[in-house]
């Protein structure tokens, strides 16, 4: 009996539960996700008082503007701005990605609250609008390894979406995309951008993870969150890449990796560029 309550008790202590903000966007994708794994519940986060008592948050998805409005009428911004600045385990995919960033271009006239605690700078809708979105091929990061029960690469999914333009050197660069030849052209010769990061107890995709069937990057997440419960800090071997390193990093890689398959686009075969 005493062997049973021990393994019910540490059954208990195992179980983790993750806030998705659900004011707009693709929340409720995220927590169908997180449900598929063991030990996690997933919720959905409306108002500062559901923040009590999770252990992870995600802001999803959406239309980044609209989402930021939302949050300061419904006076969640200190709150999640709390979050950002307490070392709790919090991921941003899109417009999540733009949220967790201390600096961001291509804003609406008079910008948007921004929580801010992710050392990078990102240029909303780099890829463009809505009907310029599309799918790649992107390998699997070193740090997914652990979880690695897939093909070598990920499918990425990126709508209307945001690209990571600096990094300092505390952020972690998980996945790049390299641009294509019509790409740099318009870009002043810059041959990749990061699509991923992770600093501390932060993680941020400009991809859309939930709206398709990987798994990884949400197991990932739910990694981190343990870690933080048992007192482990994140680990960063050595100096982590800033923007200016991307492009030497990125030369040494196939001139095949990261780009846009043309079979694979999620809006018609409109070239982006």
């Amino acid at each position: 009996m005493a062997d049973g309550s021990a393994n019910l008790d540490k059954a208990s202590e195992d179980q983790i539960c993750i806030g998705v903000l659900a004011l707009q966007g693709a929340f409720r994708e995220h927590i169908a996700h997180f449900r598929k794994l063991p030990g996690v519940t997933a919720t959905e986060v409306k108002k500062k008082e559901d923040l009590k008592d999770l252990d992870g948050l995600v802001i999803p998805g959406g239309e980044s503007t609209t989402m930021a409005l939302i949050a300061e009428r419904w006076g969640l911004i200190p709150e999640l701005r709390s979050w950002a600045k307490g070392g709790r385990p919090i991921w941003g995919t899109c417009a999540g990605l733009i949220f967790l960033a201390d600096r961001a271009s291509g804003q609406k006239e008079g910008g948007q609250a921004l929580l801010g605690g992710l050392d990078c700078k990102v240029q909303r809708n780099f890829f463009g609008a809505q009907i310029n979105s599309f799918e790649s091929q992107l390998p699997v990061p070193k740090q997914l390894q652990p979880f690695e029960h897939g093909p070598a690469k990920y499918r990425a999914m990126f709508i209307r979406a945001p690209a990571i333009m600096e990094a300092g050197p505390s952020v972690e660069i998980l996945s790049e995309y390299r641009l294509s030849a019509e790409e740099q052209a318009v870009t002043e010769g810059r041959e990749c951008v990061a699509v991923a990061v992770r600093s501390k107890q932060l993680l941020a995709t400009s991809f859309h993870p939930e709206l398709t069937e990987e798994l990884r990057w949400h197991e990932t997440f739910v990694d981190m969150v343990r870690r933080h419960q048992q007192g482990d800090k994140p680990g960063v071997n050595g100096r982590s890449p800033s923007s200016a390193s991307l492009n030497s990093m990125s030369s040494q890689r196939s001139q095949s990796d990261g780009l846009r398959p043309a079979d694979m686009p999620v809006y018609g075969t409109r070239d982006r560029l």
